[in-house]
């Protein structure tokens, strides 16, 4: 496209990358001090991998907001409703996930407090995910939904611990990949 387009849609290395690489390093960090049994691969302080997964999230969530805002500046009616209450819907997705993790984990071990945490946040955002998919009519967004809840089923099954390794890998590379195919999708230059 040319230089005089406008382009309606944020650039996926702005919108799935920097929430991949946030999963890839904070959850491979969750695996390597909380893995399965909570067995300690690296030596490092409890604190250090869920603030460097916040931070990066912190900085994710910047990134790509401010994407989406440049694309949709232009885009007015029917459109814009929609996207107002798909962000609504992730706003208040993750409200209600608080509630509910809040209310129960103390109830829960450690490590099962952790799964709800992770497992219920990356089901919301593979829930949302494919809601933008069906709003949009995007199969590419319905795949990464579907995706991203596959493995993070197979992350919940397989328990605390293995649950960051496979969204790290799964989730995160899962997310670089999708940004990768939509840039080449989009016929975007680097």
């Amino acid at each position: 496209m040319g230089s005089g387009v406008t382009r309606l849609s944020p650039d996926p290395r702005l919108t799935y990358w920097p929430w991949g690489f946030a999963w890839f390093v904070g959850f491979g960090l969750l695996y390597l001090r909380f893995g399965p049994d909570l067995k300690v691969t690296v030596d490092m302080p409890e604190w250090l991998p869920l603030a460097v997964l916040y931070a990066l999230m912190l900085v994710a969530f910047v990134i790509s907001g401010i994407a989406g805002a440049r694309s949709s500046r232009q885009i007015v009616g029917e459109s814009n409703r929609r996207g107002l209450r798909y962000g609504l819907a992730w706003f208040l997705g993750f409200d209600m996930l608080v509630a509910l993790a809040v209310k129960v984990g103390n109830y829960l071990p450690e490590d099962q407090r952790g799964l709800l945490w992770a497992g219920g946040s990356v089901a919301v955002v593979a829930i949302l995910y494919l809601a933008g998919a069906a709003i949009w009519l995007d199969a590419s967004m319905f795949v990464l939904g579907l995706w991203l809840s596959v493995v993070n089923i197979g992350g919940i099954i397989a328990g605390p611990g293995w649950h960051s390794l496979v969204i790290c890998l799964g989730g995160g590379g899962g997310l670089i990949v999708a940004g990768l195919a939509e840039q080449l999708r989009q016929g975007r230059r680097w």
